[in-house]
């Protein structure tokens, strides 16, 4: 972050995070409620709480392409920033699949777990059983938001999709069919001007970077840009394996990615197998 904490303004960051904070607590209880009590609520009411964060942070999200509609979708992302849980819950109700670390988080563990966030090891021996409760919450009717790179990126480009955790697209037994539908996020501007690679960094969080001092710069930055582009949905049996699918999702969320940095019209991505409803 060396230089980019210098292009963000700390009264503002101070604004948006006191604005944030008195909009988050009051409902983080609410939310909780909902949650136990398993109402109807629990799924829909962080939609309607991140669309409101995304006003306080200054997100300008254009969104090309429909989401699939009355199915369960799993929905196949890349990974820039935590900036992607409150663009995606902002644009349609969602829960997330993240590493179990997470959970253990303070502050965002618990949000992550009020979201009702499913989180999973990514180790190779636990996939049968991480991917049955992804099965099991899209069977309920969720939309699942996958980053299916297992990591965040430099938002420069998609990095490899990991082929273990598509086997959640097999529909259960007796169960609806699952629909996967890659999705491309990209950020691309801030305060109305084209954001290069070298500022970049400073909305993409990756690697050894930390956590807070990263969050404090970006909420300081002026209004930022984000290109989502919902391509069109598929499904593992079209596809006809994991690795086939993951590899579809890939190209067409890196095809989409370079040419959203490039500053190029980023039209949705056809299914190369066959296309399945859209809303």
């Amino acid at each position: 972050m060396t230089g980019l904490d210098q292009i963000g303004s700390s009264a503002l960051a101070f604004f948006r995070s006191a604005v944030y904070i008195a909009l988050t607590l009051p409902l983080m209880p609410v939310q909780a409620l909902f949650v136990a009590l398993g109402l109807p609520f629990a799924r829909t009411f962080p939609h309607w709480y991140h669309a409101r964060c995304a006003k306080i942070f200054g997100l300008d999200i254009r969104v090309t392409g429909a989401p699939a509609s009355d199915v369960p979708v799993l929905i196949a992302s890349n990974h820039v920033s935590y900036l992607d849980i409150i663009v995606y819950s902002s644009i349609l109700p969602v829960s997330f699949v993240a590493k179990r670390e997470v959970a253990a988080w303070p502050f965002f563990g618990m949000l992550a777990k009020l979201q009702r966030t499913v989180f999973v090891e990514r180790r190779p021996r636990a996939v049968g059983r991480e991917t049955g409760a992804i099965q099991r919450r899209l069977a309920a009717g969720d939309n699942v938001v996958l980053f299916a790179e297992g990591t965040t990126g430099d938002g420069n480009r998609a990095l490899g999709f990991k082929s273990a955790l598509f086997a959640a697209a097999e529909p259960l037994e007796g169960g609806p069919e699952i629909v996967v539908q890659p999705a491309t996020i990209a950020y691309t501007r801030l305060d109305g001007m084209p954001l290069c690679r070298s500022l970049r960094p400073a909305v993409a969080w990756y690697g050894d970077m930390e956590l807070l001092p990263h969050l404090w710069a970006l909420i300081g930055l002026g209004r930022i840009g984000v290109e989502v582009v919902l391509h069109a949905p598929t499904t593992l049996a079209v596809a006809g394996s994991r690795k086939a699918l993951a590899q579809h999702c890939e190209e067409a969320v890196g095809r989409t990615l370079a040419a959203a940095n490039a500053g190029r019209e980023t039209p949705p991505i056809p299914a190369l197998y066959g296309a399945v409803g859209a809303a």
